[in-house]
């Protein structure tokens, strides 16, 4: 009895021409989007080249930080305490952090967008944040403890600015780690953008009231609308498109004597006038020569 020799797996017909066609429109396709810069590489690669865009930090003549100044917010290093033995030690700079899969669909941001805490001490679009005035231009003029203020980021874009924003905690919106209440850059300019720097110590904290914010010394980010500090969880990490950074969020967590512990302490760091790719904590960490003369201290100021 004849048996059939033929199965699903035998080709018949043109089936070679039509591989070959099929394989030409995808090639066209390829053309066609790489001629339009819509790859996923290429999209990837231009927001890449946005945020790692080198930027110019504001350099402070009299020592003070001002309305417009370009800063970077630090969290300057600290022992681990109480905190358990993973920890991520040195200085960390507050940075934009996109959603991972997103940043390799699409060179633009999708809002709002998160934050995180990392090494990057080097002045780029994902960490130079903008001192704005509210309610009017006060460009040049020197901020105070205690005024309302706005931190923008233009995140290495043209024409574009995102407000460090954060509202209470919702079981809906969280911080990723510890549940606490969430820090995220938007493009809406609300009360919910308004942030206020606070003198360090507690107990010379109303003296120092109206005073001007010094540049490069540590001192407290509070948020105006929930009155909570700006805190870095060294302990919680996340996975970022930038690889393992430390989470941030708006809590205050305070010692025994109800002081702020490290974790809310920042720096609003300015440019080195030596190097314009450096900071001033990078200045005052460089070894004087010994050349027989006392080297001056470039961050002592008068109060005005």
């Amino acid at each position: 009895m004849a048996q059939n020799l033929y199965s699903s797996g035998v080709r018949m017909g043109n089936w070679n021409e039509d591989a070959y066609l099929e394989e030409v429109e995808r090639m066209k396709d390829f053309l066609e989007k790489r001629e339009q810069g819509k790859l996923l590489i290429q999209r990837n690669r231009r927001l890449k080249m946005h945020l790692l865009r080198p930027m110019q930090l504001s350099i402070s003549e009299d020592g003070y930080i001002h309305y417009g100044d370009q800063v970077m917010l630090v969290n300057p290093d600290h022992s681990e305490g109480e905190e358990a033995s993973a920890f991520l030690g040195g200085d960390l700079s507050l940075c934009m952090t996109p959603d991972e899969i997103q940043a390799y669909l699409s060179d633009k941001l999708e809002l709002p967008c998160g934050l995180s805490a990392a090494h990057t001490l080097v002045p780029v679009g994902r960490n130079t944040f903008v001192v704005l005035s509210i309610g009017g231009d006060a460009t040049g003029q020197v901020l105070r403890y205690g005024q309302d203020f706005c931190l923008g980021i233009t995140a290495g874009f043209d024409n574009k600015m995102l407000y460090l924003s954060s509202d209470h905690k919702t079981l809906l919106r969280s911080a990723k780690k510890s549940w606490l209440q969430e820090v995220h850059l938007t493009d809406e300019v609300s009360h919910l953008a308004r942030w206020q720097a606070t003198f360090l110590d507690p107990q010379l904290r109303l003296e120092h009231e109206g005073f001007p914010v010094r540049a490069n010394e540590k001192l407290l980010l509070y948020h105006c609308h929930t009155n909570r500090g700006l805190a870095v969880h060294r302990q919680l990490f996340l996975r970022t498109y930038f690889g393992k950074e430390a989470e941030v969020a708006a809590h205050t967590h305070l010692d025994s004597h109800r002081a702020e512990k490290p974790k809310n302490y920042w720096m609003l760091v300015t440019g080195n006038p030596r190097n314009a790719s450096s900071t001033m904590p990078a200045l005052q960490r460089q070894p004087v020569e010994d050349t027989g003369t006392v080297e001056p201290d470039v961050t002592c100021q008068a109060h005005v």
